[in-house]
């Protein structure tokens, strides 16, 4: 099949673990012989910007904000929106303060949604006819919900199945404004028509977007999340030193200090003199501020010795940084669709420690590579730590089970395969029929 993904970018200056959904697909999908073709939104997709050589950033992130809030922009020159999009400006607008903060993006959240009657249909036409003169694809699948704006275009200039995946869409839009998130729920409600299916990464994430996109149990199907354990490093936590890790974007929303106030809390407890805190997963201008702030609570606890930061977090890095640890822990304070992040660990044989919120009891329950407490608290997670560092038996249990689960459970070529069944149904549902 000729599989078209239309993905929102990062910029690769934190980890994304919605971007690294998408590249683990696409890399997945292409070993199964079928040809898939990224198409960037906003920003480039990873820090280098291997991906993308050949195709252009659609809806670049400064472009479309200045088009958005100031009108004259609209009737700017082709070469302006070039310059705006080249490879200099994307990197400094991916590393600027509020350019993954949905704070102030109402108006521009309702537009996209708005499709061909937005602010943005321009772009919208100039994606499409792209995507149509040089791709010709069988299928197209967009990212997330809050694109659905583009689903009905493409649908009517392309004329094949266009299917969407469900993941964080509350993240984005539950911030903003009250006044505005009714309409946008609402849009999204009515955008849903436009597809033929939704994809949700969990069965925890497909209830809540079933009731707050007022979705049918007919138009919401659960696909998990995958990796390839190949691509990881099996190694025994008795094997590692006793360290704890957090790998995320380092910020409040993911409970980066969570982490850092519960590791200060264990270092308090006498027996835990060897362990260290090891945090990769980058961060955004917005998140300096909030960041120093950890580091100066680790300083006044004389803690900034058994503490570091691995910069890179991608490829034979992320691998270095598993070995370094435990354990690991991501305290989202809201809870996630899913948490990339955990099955990454588990396949690299460190369980995880995880507040039982989103789908976090569900991928651990069906992994056993981890556990989970509650409250969410500084205090409960330093205890749940300290449980399991002095238990070095059923660490090791958790890791097997983890990497074992992992493999069985969440395994990307499983979850391809079923993604291609799910293409095929659309593409051909008199084949499908007939199978049936």
């Amino acid at each position: 099949m000729n599989i078209i993904q239309i993905i929102p970018g990062s910029g690769g200056s934190f980890y994304c673990g919605n971007c690294l959904r998408d590249s683990k697909y696409f890399n997945a999908l292409r070993a199964e012989g079928h040809q898939v073709t990224k198409i960037p939104m906003y920003l480039p997709l990873f820090a280098d910007e291997h991906d993308i050589s050949e195709i252009p950033i659609f809806y670049g992130a400064i472009s479309t904000y200045l088009k958005q809030i100031y009108p004259v922009f609209r009737k700017a020159p082709a070469w302006f929106d070039r310059l705006l999009n080249s490879k200099p400006m994307m990197k400094m607008a991916a590393s600027m303060a509020g350019s993954t903060n949905a704070k102030g993006l109402e108006d521009m959240t309702v537009s996209m949604l708005l499709g061909e009657e937005g602010e943005q249909k321009d772009e919208l036409d100039h994606m499409v006819n792209w995507i149509a003169d040089h791709c010709k694809p069988d299928i197209i699948h967009i990212s997330n919900a809050l694109l659905l704006g583009l689903a009905r275009r493409l649908k009517e200039k392309i004329g094949v199945p266009v299917l969407c995946t469900l993941q964080d869409e509350d993240v984005w839009i539950d911030p903003m404004k009250p006044q505005f998130q009714k309409r946008i729920w609402d849009l999204m409600h009515e955008r849903s028509k436009d597809v033929d299916v939704l994809v949700a990464v969990s069965d925890f994430f497909a209830g809540v977007m079933k009731d707050r996109m007022k979705l049918s149990d007919e138009q919401v199907k659960t696909i998990h999340l995958g990796v390839d354990v190949e691509d990881y490093q099996f190694m025994s936590v008795k094997e590692k030193p006793r360290n704890v890790g957090y790998i995320s974007r380092m910020c409040h929303k993911d409970g980066f200090d969570i982490v850092v106030d519960g590791f200060i809390e264990l270092k308090k407890k006498p027996g835990f003199e060897d362990v260290k805190l090891i945090a990769t997963g980058g961060s955004t201008g917005d998140d300096n501020k909030f960041n120093k702030e950890q580091k100066r609570k680790l300083k006044e606890n004389n803690l900034l010795d058994d503490f570091e930061i691995v910069p890179d977090f991608e490829g034979k890095e992320v691998n270095d940084f598993f070995r370094k640890v435990q354990l690991v822990s991501v305290p989202v304070r809201i809870g996630e669709a899913f948490g990339m992040y955990m099955i990454e660990s588990m396949a690299s044989g460190v369980p995880v420690v995880q507040p039982a919120l989103g789908a976090f009891p569900e991928i651990i329950e069906l992994s056993g590579g981890g556990v989970t407490y509650m409250p969410n608290s500084p205090k409960k997670l330093s205890e749940t730590w300290a449980e399991l560092l002095k238990d070095q038996d059923k660490l090791e249990k958790l890791s097997q089970a983890g990497y074992e689960g992992t493999r069985q459970k969440f395994n990307i070529h499983n979850h391809t395969k079923e993604i291609i069944t799910l293409y095929e149904s659309l593409s051909h549902p008199e084949r499908s029929r007939r199978m049936d």
